[in-house]
């Protein structure tokens, strides 16, 4: 599907309060580093992480569902204030039924990024499925929203900012880091 397929879909994010993501692929490029002593290094973009701390000050959640289990991945999740993880998730779909049970919210509610078919049984459940540009075909077929950014590259970043402007809150979000956003430029004349 192309990019401008989805532009074109109205309100296409009405009613997104979840932001569920998978990890390796989406906020990662995909690579796993293992050091000598076989600790594992990840590398995640820093407007990735804006963007999430973004959507958290406005009252929405997040949630990280993914197979792997690393302390890389927790410290930085832990920086970011993301509450909910379930890591080492052997079966995502019924890792996402559970985390909506425990939220009290419906599928149609939640989006998800994903990039690879594990991520599939969510991506068919969820009200707003999104692939990164480098996503498997599978994912892509699922998608209604597909970032023209590659995982770990921004495309975190990029598809909260289409979804926040899509429901009408990406001014409110970047008021988030600058309270004076939007006013209108002055000086005494």
């Amino acid at each position: 599907m192309s990019q401008a397929t989805h532009r074109s879909e109205p309100n296409f994010a009405a009613g997104i309060r979840l932001l569920c993501l998978d990890v390796d692929g989406v906020l990662t490029d995909g690579g796993i580093s293992i050091d000598d002593a076989g600790h594992e290094t990840k590398r995640f973009h820093v407007r990735d992480g804006a963007a999430l701390r973004m959507w958290s000050r406005l009252g929405l959640e997040i949630a990280v569902i993914t197979g792997r289990n690393g302390m890389a991945l927790r410290h930085r999740l832990r920086e970011l204030g993301v509450r909910h993880v379930i890591a080492g998730s052997k079966d995502k779909g019924a890792a996402f039924e559970s985390l909506l049970a425990d939220l009290g919210m419906r599928a149609a509610e939640a989006a998800m990024i994903g990039d690879d078919l594990p991520d599939l049984p969510i991506l068919r459940r969820c009200g707003l499925p999104i692939a990164v540009a480098d996503a498997s075909a599978e994912v892509l077929a699922v998608a209604r929203y597909v970032t023209t950014r590659p995982g770990g590259n921004g495309a975190v970043r990029e598809a909260i900012e289409r979804v926040l402007k899509d429901a009408g809150r990406w001014e409110e979000a970047v008021r988030t880091f600058d309270p004076e956003f939007g006013a209108p430029a002055g000086g005494v004349a």
